[in-house]
């Protein structure tokens, strides 16, 4: 396992250097979800999640269109070859994936492409569905399905197949990384954290938030990333509460600059980064430093608890206290998992230990440490967060980018 951030590579191909294995990653991805789905008795999962069918198989397409369009999924059976159904001329997209045993054309039926005709076409769906299910599930007739809307659940079931949800097994899997994972983690920290410098060497007074948000954006896509899953850059009074998407505001002296990136980078992985920066000139206020001193004092206390064996429950009970006039605005989570995007588990506040579940840290997880600091009512607010590693001892950081000196000073 990776013992540090700081052995980050890059992506070209180089025999003095470990590397990401793309083939070894794709069979560790694809067989940790096999095991998933047969320790459930299983005996397939249908996946529409478009960062669910990355991970199977390592193919990519249209992802942030087909988030919200069903238009192409995977039969994933827990024994035999994958058949994936894309979108209308796309089977060259997957040439050569291995994962892949074979590219159908899919023939969608959600509202845009079906029309009056969806249900319909569900059903036709369903009968293929189910003739799958019949060679390659052995009599099992119990399958798991990521996202379905109405008209599919019901023409499915219609065919006698018992549905249950893949999410659970998606994610599970997907929670142990393998070292070619956290290298490709590696090197999307690497790429947002280029980012975040240049957004930081640009802020002065004058520009806006979108202005100052789009330099993270254009980082990540010239560098060969993907997409950025929020807004999150918010100033002066728009830090607080938390939240607040970036818009035309125009940053002035003085401000506190906040940002979460939400960065899913080259490879599709996640760099899921905090941090807040001071707009000079001049010093930051008293206050100003009260509030980022606190953040921090969260973060690092919080970091110390990452090891592996810990429960969620411990990890709750165990958090560092909120003093109680930032408790009404603290963030919605102590920590998460993080891979291919924010991920399973949480560590949800003692406060709201009412909607928690529990789950234990292993080896290969990795999680984003969150903090926000800011009073109900308050001018300003503080947001921080750094991604770590569990390791057989412990845990070690990933991300890199400083804080800021002035803040806590």
């Amino acid at each position: 396992m990776i013992g540090s951030a700081k052995k980050s590579v890059g992506t070209g191909l180089k025999d003095w250097l470990g590397q990401p294995d793309m083939r070894r990653m794709r069979a560790w991805r694809l067989g940790r979800l096999r095991e998933e789905l047969k320790r459930r008795d299983y005996a397939a999962a249908i996946l529409f999640d478009p960062i669910n069918i990355r991970y199977a198989t390592g193919s990519r397409n249209m992802a942030v269109w087909t988030l919200h369009n069903a238009a192409r999924w995977l039969f994933l059976p827990s024994e035999g070859p994958t058949i994936l159904y894309d979108f209308h001329g796309c089977a060259h997209l997957s040439a050569g994936l291995e994962t892949i045993g074979e590219v159908r054309p899919a023939r969608a039926w959600f509202f845009f492409s079906g029309g009056d005709r969806s249900a319909a076409k569900a059903k036709t769906w369903a009968g293929e569905m189910a003739s799958l299910v019949r060679e390659h599930g052995g009599g099992n007739r119990r399958i798991a399905i990521d996202r379905l809307d109405p008209h599919g659940l019901h023409a499915i079931e219609a065919e006698g197949i018992e549905v249950f949800d893949a999410q659970e097994p998606c994610e599970v899997a997907r929670s142990v990384k393998s070292e070619d994972e956290i290298l490709c983690m590696l090197h999307a920290i690497a790429v947002c954290e280029a980012g975040m410098a240049k957004m930081r060497a640009a802020l002065e007074p004058g520009i806006t938030e979108q202005e100052l948000w789009s330099l993270l954006n254009e980082v990540n896509l010239r560098l060969g990333g993907e997409w950025i899953e929020t807004r999150l850059l918010a100033s002066g009074g728009n830090t607080n509460p938390w939240f607040h998407e970036a818009d035309d505001r125009v940053i002035r002296p003085g401000d506190l600059v906040s940002f979460d990136t939400d960065l899913i980078g080259p490879f599709g992985y996640c760099a899921d980064l905090s941090r807040t920066f001071h707009c000079g000139p001049g010093r930051p206020s008293t206050e100003q430093r009260r509030l980022y001193g606190l953040a921090l004092e969260q973060i690092h206390f919080n970091l110390e608890l990452v090891r592996p064996g810990v429960s969620m429950a411990e990890f709750r009970e165990k958090a560092w206290r909120i003093p109680d006039e930032f408790v009404a605005n603290r963030y919605s989570v102590v920590a998460h998992g993080v891979g291919l995007c924010d991920e399973w588990p949480k560590v949800v506040h003692r406060e709201d230990a009412a909607a928690a579940y529990d789950a234990v840290l292993l080896p290969g997880m990795t999680l984003c440490v969150e903090s926000y600091i800011g009073a109900a009512g308050g001018a300003e607010g503080v947001k921080l967060e750094q991604q770590v590693l569990v390791t057989e001892t412990g845990s070690t950081l990933l991300s890199t980018f400083p804080f800021e000196e002035a803040l806590a000073a």
